[in-house]
């Protein structure tokens, strides 16, 4: 396969599962909006500090307000992560390799693009606006189960994988830091009704709410969801289970090239890590700079494939 093309289907899947973070993202920031608005502004503020976009958030505006949050963060021309921006880059991607998706996969994106251009085309209003987050989530589904139902299993396959967990495994990683070490201010008691509420907000945020409570029961606290969201790899957000996700789908690539390169090593040692660690002794280490370090070898190991499979070429 061109690199060119292994490329753009890995950023074609990496721009819908940014799209998609955005909408859970927003959904959990109206969540906190509507029982406690008291303290809306800082939960909204948080939201961006999330999604990576609050410095550029802070050139525009001076005030955390839900409707410029909501605006910038779907479909302000000034965000290029938006998710508008998000899902036209995803389709730009696959018009590029139109000729390694198959039909059902290729009218899936440009559906999932044209549902979302519609749905945010003016200013949404706060009825409609839940309404358009889980058209957003529903749309790129879609996608994924068009690609599962009817893709080969071959290097176009394994690198549309690596491009959703990849940037999932960010997102995650993003979002626990940001909970855990931006929003809380140190002067709320650990356990108190507001802690708790937090970290409930980072369960929404992964989708892993219920999920927490079938395998974990119904105490929720800062270490049980540090280890469900990190190393638990029954959770299909979580970082153990996106790293299980990347190491095959390289190993896939590996067989079929018959070629072993330096981002394979560099995926399995992150696994490793994971596999190896407690979740005592992260908390112990400091859980902001093991997120830090997870997103910085993660940052590492996208470009690291860049260069292996010679994506500019």
């Amino acid at each position: 396969m061109l690199g060119r093309t292994a490329g753009g289907l890995l950023w074609m899947f990496r721009y819908l599962e940014r799209a998609e973070n955005t909408a859970r993202l927003l959904d959990v920031g109206l969540r906190i909006a509507l029982t406690r608005p008291d303290n809306a502004s800082d939960e909204w503020a948080s939201v961006l500090e999330a999604a990576g976009i609050r410095a550029l958030y802070d050139q525009k505006y001076d005030t955390y307000e839900q409707g410029r949050i909501v605006d910038f963060m779907l479909r302000d021309t000034d965000n290029p992560s938006s998710a508008l921006a998000a899902t036209t880059a995803a389709r730009t991607n696959a018009r590029m390799v139109r000729t390694a998706l198959t039909r059902e996969a290729w009218e899936a994106v440009n559906e999932c693009w044209m549902a979302v251009r519609n749905a945010i085309r003016g200013r949404i209003s706060d009825r409609d606006l839940p309404d358009v987050l889980r058209l957003i989530r529903q749309q790129n589904a879609l996608v994924r189960g068009a690609m599962h139902g009817s893709m080969l299993r071959n290097d176009a396959y394994d690198f549309s994988r690596l491009g959703t967990f990849i940037e999932r495994a960010d997102a995650t990683a993003r979002i626990l830091d940001v909970k855990y070490y931006v929003l809380l201010p140190s002067t709320v008691p650990v356990g108190s009704s507001y802690d708790n509420v937090q970290w409930e907000n980072v369960l929404m945020s992964v989708a892993g709410l219920r999920s927490y409570r079938h395998a974990k029961g119904a105490k929720i606290d800062a270490k049980g969801v540090a280890e469900f969201v990190i190393l638990d790899q029954r959770m299909p957000r979580s970082l153990a289970f996106c790293y299980s996700k990347i190491v095959d789908n390289l190993g896939y690539l590996e067989r079929d090239y018959n070629t072993r390169l330096p981002c394979h090593d560099m995926a399995a040692d992150i696994m490793h890590t994971l596999q190896s660690r407690t979740i005592e002794s992260i908390m112990e280490d400091g859980l902001h700079e093991s997120i830090l370090n997870f997103i910085a070898g993660n940052t590492r190991l996208g470009l690291q494939i860049e260069r292996d499979y010679r994506f500019m070429e």
